[in-house]
């Protein structure tokens, strides 16, 4: 179904309400750098929950997580701890917490308050805020991309047969992204952090409607029929052994080999091998993006840790209302379907064929407009992350320290529409921008992890140990990449067994292991932290973890201080939360196939969590 002229105006009336966000917002954000960047930290935690939500409600992401629903039923739940979700519980728990004591704009300002700013410091900060802009621009080139191609298939033929005449075919999705960017850099760049949750709190609002209103369209096609009739054995079941043993042979064939694609037979050493990543990458903390910016947003470390929380109560129930309703149509109706690109099935049409295909007329305006929505979310979020770097660690920090107002926010300006700019170019000079994404993520990741984990919980770790951890890990991750790019296939060599998307997650520990040695390397060949700066940093933050000396020290100074005792309780926590988290991604699913003796269970599962996490967690937060 193409989009009809009521569908176009709903469009229309959401993209011209986010403008008008942009210029309400823009006096208010005009106040100094704060206001801009974080809101003058005067925003409530729950709107910068839902906002944080609405940003992770991605096209791109939504698409995955429909194809994986669908072809791996309850299962699927397990697959997004590859990024991992459960993050969302460390910061929850204590790290939003710590990293909002800090009181600073960025994570690369943050550096100063852990190692001082000698010359080591200043390496490591640079080496953040290259970090935080390399992936900025990688992330928005993408979505960029996807957005437009997504959108084109909704579009009146007409339309679409005109600009290929202009354009060419190839660059017909690159108008379309560069139309709707405009839209989400405008409001941004406006408004700063104040209008980009607003304006988000709108497009969550859009989601949640769309996603109930899919979620009954799916249970009403699917009527009495019994969900496990149509699936092959353990689909409705999340449980699995050692192989994933799931065969769709007489139902649709097709689907085994996207199966043997992915790689996911040896599951339980999949799951394992997701899980040790997951819990090192948690526990380094957010890295430098939207994320990131919402917490030092909040107006207190209490309020950090809540919104960090309630981020999974609101994202969860209603994204995985609108995944498993959309995988149900899938199932129901997949002859229906048009999955193929080329000469090959792609599973991960199911969504925009869905969508044209069971979605009246108005209602494919309001989702398409939600889909909308949580693309300038994520897009508007990341470009802000991207404004304060540039602005509070390149401008502010080198170049023009002393700047009035006026000159901040017109630097502010500057740096949005060059960063979009760039974003754009390499969208349309990247022959695969997902490839190009993989990259990023995987390098900058690898590079990530043991520096910023160590940084937490070791006093003796230093700058230059960050530094180096950082720069080895990431020259590592780009290795595979490099190797291929010279015609050698290092991950295939190593791994020839494996699926070729997932060689790289059993490479990771490769990557972890080099990035510590120049961890340790640059920590012990130079001098350790001032104990001035140590020592502030400890008062202030609070953290638990190796910190003995410079403990001792703060309690001979002050024998009235307190240290954090908490490691026990908050990994006590971390655990109640994640199940609790992947309850309610499970509930929904439940609900819409009809299940519902699990859902019960599910329910009193996650009702038992509540009520014991307002004692061990709520109750307990402090500042």
């Amino acid at each position: 179904m193409k989009l009809q002229v009521i569908d176009l105006i709903l469009i229309g009336l959401y993209l011209s309400f986010t403008v008008f966000i942009g210029f309400y917002m823009k006096k208010r954000a005009e106040k100094d750098k704060s206001a801009y960047l974080l809101g003058g930290n005067k925003l409530p935690w729950y709107f910068l929950g839902l906002s944080n939500a609405s940003g992770m409600f991605d096209i791109s992401g939504t698409m995955w997580l429909v194809t994986i629903g669908f072809v791996y039923g309850l299962k699927s739940i397990w697959l997004p701890w590859l990024w991992p979700v459960f993050n969302q519980m460390f910061l929850m728990v204590y790290l939003s917490i710590w990293l909002r004591r800090s009181n600073v704009t960025t994570g690369a300002e943050w550096i100063g308050t852990r190692f001082g700013f000698g010359e080591g410091a200043k390496l490591s900060h640079n080496i953040v805020v290259i970090f935080a802009l390399l992936g900025c621009l990688g992330f928005l080139a993408y979505g960029f991309i996807g957005l437009g191609k997504f959108i084109m298939i909704f579009m009146p033929e007409n339309w679409n047969a005109g600009l290929e005449a202009a354009l060419g075919a190839e660059y017909v999705p690159h108008f379309y992204g560069v139309v709707f960017t405009l839209f989400a850099v405008l409001y941004a760049i406006l408004g700063g952090m104040n209008s980009i949750v607003w304006a988000d709190v709108v497009q969550y609002s859009i989601m949640t409607v769309s996603a109930i209103v899919i979620a009954v369209i799916a249970m009403t096609k699917l009527g009495n029929v019994d969900i496990r009739t149509l699936v092959p054995d353990g689909w409705e079941s999340p449980w699995f052994g050692a192989r994933l043993n799931m065969d769709w042979s007489g139902i649709i064939p097709e689907v085994n080999r996207k199966i043997a694609e992915d790689g996911y037979q040896l599951f339980s050493l999949f799951f394992w091998m997701m899980v040790m990543k997951g819990i090192l990458v948690s526990a380094a903390g957010p890295a430098p993006n939207y994320d990131m910016q919402k917490i030092l947003a909040t107006k207190s470390p209490k309020d950090a840790a809540k919104m960090s929380g309630f981020v999974s109560v609101v994202l969860m129930p209603s994204r995985y209302l609108m995944i498993a309703g959309f995988a149900l149509l899938g199932i129901l109706f997949y002859d229906r379907l048009n999955l193929m690109v080329g000469d090959s099935i792609d599973f991960e049409q199911i969504l925009p064929s869905a969508i044209a295909e069971f979605v009246p007329v108005g209602l494919l305006g309001l989702l398409l407009a939600g889909l909308l929505a949580a693309f300038m979310s994520t897009f508007a979020g990341t470009l802000n992350a991207a404004q304060a770097y540039i602005t509070n660690d390149l401008y502010l920090k080198y170049i023009k320290p002393d700047a009035s107002n006026r000159q901040v926010t017109l630097t502010n300006y500057a740096a949005g529409i060059g960063t979009v700019l760039v974003s754009i170019v390499l969208g349309f000079f990247a022959k695969n921008v997902n490839q190009v994404l993989q990259i990023l993520v995987s390098a900058l990741w690898g590079s990530y992890m043991a520096s910023n984990i160590l940084k937490w919980y070791w006093w003796r770790f230093n700058a230059f140990g960050y530094f180096w951890g950082m720069l080895i890990g990431i020259l590592a991750g780009l290795a595979p990449y490099i190797s291929t790019a010279l015609g050698y296939d290092m991950l295939a060599a190593i791994f020839p067994d494996l699926a070729p998307d997932i060689r790289i997650l059993y490479f990771f520990p490769v990557i972890l292991v080099l990035s510590m040695i120049g961890c340790f390397l640059g920590t012990f060949l130079h001098k350790p932290t001032s104990n001035e700066v140590l020592v502030d940093f400890y008062k202030n933050v609070r953290p638990w973890g190796f910190w003995k000396p410079i403990r001792e020290q703060v309690m001979a100074a002050d024998p009235t201080f307190k240290p954090n005792k908490n490691f026990g309780m908050d990994m006590f926590n971390i655990v109640l939360g994640t199940i609790g988290q992947t309850a309610l991604v499970a509930l929904p699913i439940f609900l819409v196939i009809k299940l519902h003796i699990p859902m019960l269970i599910t329910i009193g599962i996650t009702a038992v969590i509540f009520i014991i996490m307002k004692r061990t967690w709520w109750d307990r937060l402090e500042n």
